[in-house]
């Protein structure tokens, strides 16, 4: 299932989640950094959405409070409490 999700305080202003049996299929940023949304989506592909959100949740860039991985592992949350409007 794939969800789009909106973030807050960081360069990327979203990002298309996919998961699947409780993984992570895909992920594909929008805006920011590309290199830095391209190695994210690489290296937690075939990660399970627990293990994600434990190793990425946290993590502060520049002291704005999140980071786009903390805003991944946001959105992870988000996707398991099914709060992700499904993308059209």
């Amino acid at each position: 299932m794939k969800r789009r999700f909106y973030t807050q305080g960081i360069c990327c202003k979203a990002f298309d989640i996919e998961v699947e049996d409780g993984k992570v299929k895909s992920v594909k940023y929008y805006g920011g950094c590309s290199g830095n949304g391209q190695g994210i989506s690489s290296l937690v592909v075939g990660m399970s959405v627990d293990d994600v959100i434990s190793r990425l949740k946290g993590i502060n860039c520049g002291g704005k409070g999140t980071s786009c991985p903390d805003q991944l592992a946001c959105a992870l949350e988000h996707f398991e409490r099914g709060e992700m409007v499904k993308e059209s």
